[in-house]
């Protein structure tokens, strides 16, 4: 049984070390905003943070965070980047479907954590693992700006 941190709270999973951390977060933790979308890390919408870093949770064994600060989207808002991010998400509208927003909050999250004046190329790089059906790619551009200049 894995002991994280999810969200800064101590947490034992009772779950097998092998059992993706999506499914842990999902069905034993009960956190439902990270979201399953294609099981092969290819789409972004799974996206959590370890230690900070964005990761890929629907491949990502328990036993590979184990010891390791996780933050998902129902925590991402605990400090001045994610706080400034959601709210330009608000600000701009970014959304649509909104099934793929948690994955590119967690990211563009990230990206500013490391990089408080990202390029358009900074973004695009941060973000190129994160897919939208409903195309949103320029105003999530202008939401990751707009968090920087309120960072700034």
């Amino acid at each position: 049984m894995p002991n994280l941190n999810i969200n800064g709270q101590d947490t034992a999973v009772d779950a097998p070390a092998e059992m993706p951390l999506l499914w842990a977060l999902r069905d034993v933790v009960d956190l439902t905003g990270t979201k399953y979308g294609c099981g092969m890390a290819l789409c972004g919408a799974c996206t959590v943070h370890a230690d900070g870093a964005a990761i890929r949770s629907c491949v990502t064994p328990l036993a590979a965070v184990a010891g390791k600060k996780i933050t998902t989207i129902e925590g991402v808002g605990a400090d001045s980047v994610g706080q400034a991010v959601q709210a330009a998400w608000r600000k701009l509208d970014v959304a649509q479907c909104g099934y793929c927003q948690s994955g590119q909050i967690m990211s563009a999250t990230a990206l500013l954590a490391q990089n408080k004046q990202p390029s358009d190329a900074d973004i695009d790089a941060a973000m190129s693992g994160n897919v939208c059906r409903c195309a949103t790619y320029v105003r999530i551009r202008a939401a990751i700006h707009e968090a920087a200049r309120a960072l700034a």
